[in-house]
């Protein structure tokens, strides 16, 4: 039925009055997404806002595939409206039902029309990302994979490469090496960078919620229990990253299975699936093949992740870019100055070896940051497990003045304890011949600083019996 056709109803005020009413909703709605940040709870304010302007029974947004754009279904208690977003398999519908007192009239269906634009807006805004300045600002502290050296080039080349395709990718390494920074780089090269990035931890998933966390749960399938979307829903026309895949339990991986293979979902309490458009990204700090012949991974989930793999290398194999990275954390911090750090304390964070990876990095920065009493990090102000070897042998020999052979003495029996008392295999780490070797350990560095006093103690004595002779 057109809308010429409908029966008229009360008016409901001045059109002033129902210009304010408009001015209302969109300020309303636009304050709710400000606070809550869900398109979930967004949308239920607008539809009790619109429920309230147009005195409705029941208003909802719901998603159908026989109403289009500028083609509403009206009727004298029912009026649906599509929102010019999403495509014709399933695209949200805004629905108001209204009682025998209250019947839709042409001001009405103008308010439902403009109501389903501002679903629309809610929704795109939600898939696209907040933005500011122009560029998206899902999270500030991500930003590109940093590093010169070779095994990182070689990274970026790949993940260029497969950020082109929409393959399924298995992302691997340590704990702390940037797992979900490269996960992010693809997506930000991928046709879907401009689609949202979904990210999941799989540790923090409840057994019990899985299903409703990542599918999704229709409405009134449990007393109180309002419907909303899955993680897949929120991810679709983007990329999901599924981290730290491995710590997912068996009954889970079944769960999740079928999604990873068809892409199809149903949520909890749903009569049918639905597709989704989304690039999986899965991550893992554990060898999956080991898992899989452990029998602690199933074989065919691990299949249909491994198709495309990263291997994200660990800071200890690429500690030329130990500098670099440390320049980009301190830059985070330069307020009214520019932080720098001593030469020795370079050396320390060089001869580390970071089992933390660049995690650690980041919060050892911080942690000297916060302590230097200047704008220059000195080697006291490092951790002192980070100092390590480094100021057990360095230091003692700073504090009592000791000369560069004294020093060299400290270093070479350090040498000779790792390699096991090998005077051989110490030379060779050292790069000096046995005699050299053996003259350091001989070396007491104390000897000097006690024949120069005996020395003078002589001289003392033969100047006192000079003068007493004379005399």
């Amino acid at each position: 039925m057109e809308s010429s056709a409908l029966v008229p109803s009360i008016r409901r005020g001045r059109r002033a009055d129902r210009r304010s009413g408009l001015h209302t909703l969109v300020c309303r709605v636009a304050g709710a997404a400000c606070e809550c940040g869900d398109a979930a709870d967004t949308l239920k304010e607008l539809c009790a806002r619109v429920a309230a302007l147009t005195r409705a029974r029941h208003v909802q947004v719901t998603e159908q595939a026989g109403v289009r754009v500028g083609q509403p279904v009206l009727a004298d208690d029912y009026a649906a409206f599509a929102a010019p977003w999403g495509d014709g398999h399933g695209r949200p519908v805004l629905e108001a039902s209204f009682g025998a007192d209250a019947r839709p009239d042409e001001w009405t269906c103008q308010l439902l029309e403009s109501a389903a634009a501002l679903a629309a807006i809610v929704l795109s805004a939600e898939r696209v990302g907040p933005f500011v300045n122009g560029r998206s600002a899902e999270r500030a502290d991500f930003g590109p994979l940093i590093g010169s050296s070779e095994v990182m080039q070689a990274l970026r080349e790949r993940v260029e490469r497969v950020a082109s395709t929409d393959f399924t990718i298995l992302i691997e390494g340590e704990s702390g090496v940037g797992k979900e920074l490269v996960a992010r780089q693809v997506h930000a090269c991928s046709r879907r960078r401009h689609g949202p990035f979904v990210a999941i931890n799989c540790a923090a998933l409840v057994e019990t919620l899985l299903e409703a966390e990542l599918f999704g749960i229709e409405e009134r399938t449990a007393t109180g229990v309002r419907g909303r979307r899955g993680k897949f829903e929120h991810a679709d026309g983007g990329t999901l990253f599924l981290d730290e895949v491995s710590d997912l339990s068996l009954s889970a991986q079944a769960k999740l299975l079928r999604a990873i293979q068809d892409l199809t979902v149903e949520r909890v309490g749903g009569t049918g699936g639905r597709r989704v458009d989304v690039r999986i990204v899965a991550a893992t700090n554990r060898s999956l093949s080991g898992l899989v012949a452990n029998g602690v991974f199933r074989a065919d989930v691990f299949y249909r992740l491994s198709g495309v793999e990263v291997q994200v290398p660990p800071l200890r194999f690429r500690k030329s870019d130990i500098i670099e990275l440390t320049q980009h954390f301190l830059s985070r911090h330069h307020g009214r100055g520019r932080y720098t750090m001593t030469a020795a304390a370079v050396d320390a964070i060089m001869s580390y070896d970071w089992p933390g990876n660049v995690r650690e990095l980041e919060r050892m920065i911080e942690g000297a940051v916060a302590i230097a009493e200047s704008r220059q990090i000195r080697l006291d102000d490092l951790p002192a497990s980070l100092r390590g070897d480094y100021a057990e042998i360095l230091m003692p020999s700073a504090q009592d003045d000791h000369t560069m052979r004294a020093w060299g003495s400290r270093y070479a029996r350090m040498v000779l304890e790792r390699c096991g008392g090998n005077k051989r295999e110490a030379c060779r780490r050292l790069c000096i011949s046995y005699h050299t070797l053996n003259a350091y350990l001989e070396y007491q560095p104390g000897q000097k600083l006690l024949a120069r006093r005996a020395r003078l103690t002589r001289l003392a004595a033969l100047s006192v019996a000079e003068q007493r002779t004379n005399g």
